[in-house]
Order: C-alpha cells, then sequence, then structure tokens
C-alpha cells in the first residue's frame, strides 16, 4: 500500500448538528476515518466547482489531490 505523506494539519470547529451529519454520512459511505470523509466531501466539493477531477472510489484515493509516485506517474 503506497504511504502518502500529508505534512499539514487542518483543525475545524464543528457545532453539535454539523458532527452528527458528518458521522451520519461517513457511516452511510463506510469511510474509514472521520478524516476520510472530511476529505472526501472537500474532494467532492471541490470537483463540483471544476477545481479537481471526480471523486476516487478506492480506499487509497481519499486525498484530496490525486496521488502520485515519486516518479510523477498516478498510483492506482
Amino acid at each position: 500500500m503506497p504511504e502518502l505523506e500529508r505534512q499539514e494539519r487542518l483543525q475545524i470547529m464543528l457545532t453539535a448538528e454539523e458532527l452528527e451529519a458528518l458521522e451520519d454520512w461517513r457511516f452511510e459511505q463506510r469511510m474509514p476515518s472521520r478524516a476520510a470523509a472530511v476529505r472526501e466531501l472537500l474532494r467532492r466539493g471541490l470537483a463540483a466547482e471544476g477545481k479537481l477531477l471526480a471523486p476516487g472510489s478506492k480506499s487509497t484515493a481519499y486525498g484530496v489531490l490525486d496521488a502520485v509516485k515519486k516518479d510523477g506517474s498516478a498510483i492506482d
């Protein structure tokens, strides 16, 4: 499994209702973690604005930007 390099931490504050909605969506989508769910929602929002390609469906694709190997090729 490729190792992802996430070098930045983003902390956000949510209301109880926002957190509940996030958790409900996460479990419905069978996301592996809360962070993965937030990244997927961010990816989808950016894609909707035309900033990124459509979201991937593999669990390794739960990053905001497409994963890239050191040689520049995409990680499947």
